[in-house]
């Protein structure tokens, strides 16, 4: 699951303006549209029928998010706080960034601790898809950081990272959450191909990633006791149900997270109680689902040290630093360019 979204909205909202502040949007309305439109279409004719695990995240589904965030099944956030609370301030004082890039950036709490702690950072890049979200976070970073200046890009970081600016000197891309994990491996690989080149040879990347444990373990943290999760993963019927006027039923699907060891994830998905006939009327689309039919809702891929290292030499990186919790479920990854 990812870590650090926020809800998909439109345009900035006005206000007096602060030249410290500057918010790009190159997700607007029309766009986002046109591709919920096409996503959706497509993955409910596809087989196995499945669905972009972003969709997950408006208001109500970002909410369910930061439920699970809490659980006592859900370590994920809790062993990542743990490493920055931990090496984070070391780390900034030892790289020294002088510009911060952060995607997936939400309201930045994760990083406003980093660039106190750096104290070099000059200008902060989020990416994030909602530019409401960036506009209340810039606007508070500089109030907190006098001499900070923030370029805020309401973006789909797996299509316009090439869009950001040059980097000012030595940036550090920050992606937290284990978000790369909601990535099919070659998706993975164009997205890191991408971030390398936003690095100049001396900047870094900070990565979050889950580490492969035991199955027991990863399935209750996709699958908790409180059905938070199933609540969660439901929601995106009922986003479909909005945007597109359909007529999903979301309590006639079951939740369901299966571990896929050979894979190397966890699976999250939605499952027929029953026969029965979906209208998606924005799509002039009928969908038929017999009991027991599928919906492959997100996949959770999980990592190791070597395949880490292999994953980033791939795309150009070395690994320079890795970081984990005491019990060694997570791992915070700082890699250059090779």
């Amino acid at each position: 699951m990812r870590a650090g979204n926020s809800p998909v909205s439109g345009s900035p909202p006005t206000a007096e303006r602060d030249p410290r502040v500057r918010v790009e949007v190159r997700l607007d309305d029309k766009t986002r549209r046109a591709a919920l439109e096409e996503d959706i279409k497509r993955g409910l004719l596809a087989r196995p029928r499945q669905l972009p695990p972003k969709y997950f995240y408006d208001a109500a589904g970002s909410a369910l998010f930061t439920r699970i965030t809490r659980l006592p099944e859900y370590y994920l956030t809790r062993a990542e706080r743990a490493i920055l609370s931990a090496a984070g301030a070391s780390l900034m004082r030892e790289l020294r960034p002088k510009e911060i890039v952060e995607i997936g950036a939400g309201m930045a709490t994760k990083i406003r601790p980093l660039i106190r702690a750096a104290g070099t950072v000059r200008r902060y890049v989020p990416v994030d898809v909602d530019a409401h979200t960036t506009t209340a976070a810039a606007r508070a970073l500089v109030r907190a950081f006098p001499t900070l200046h923030v370029h805020g890009f309401v973006a789909d970081f797996e299509r316009d990272l090439f869009h950001l600016p040059s980097p000012l000197a030595r940036r550090l891309v920050a992606f937290f959450g284990s978000t790369l994990g909601n990535l099919d491996p070659a998706a993975r690989r164009r997205f890191l191909r991408d971030v390398r080149r936003l690095l100049p040879p001396d900047g870094h990347l900070l990565l979050g990633i889950d580490l492969m444990k035991d199955r027991r373990v990863l399935h209750a943290a996709y699958d908790d006791a409180a059905g938070v999760t199933a609540a969660f993963n439901r929601n995106v019927l009922r986003v479909i149900n909005r945007e597109l006027d359909a007529d999903f039923v979301p309590e006639a699907f079951r939740h369901v997270a299966r571990v896929n060891e050979a894979a190397q994830r966890v699976e999250m998905h939605l499952v027929a109680e029953r026969a029965q006939t979906v209208r998606l009327g924005a799509l002039d689309l009928t969908v038929r689902f017999a009991a027991g039919d599928d919906i492959w809702t997100e996949n959770s891929y999980k990592f190791t040290r070597p395949g880490v290292e292999a994953m980033l030499a791939d795309a150009g990186l070395a690994l320079d630093r890795w970081l984990t919790d005491p019990e060694g479920r997570f791992a915070l990854v700082v890699a250059r360019p090779a």
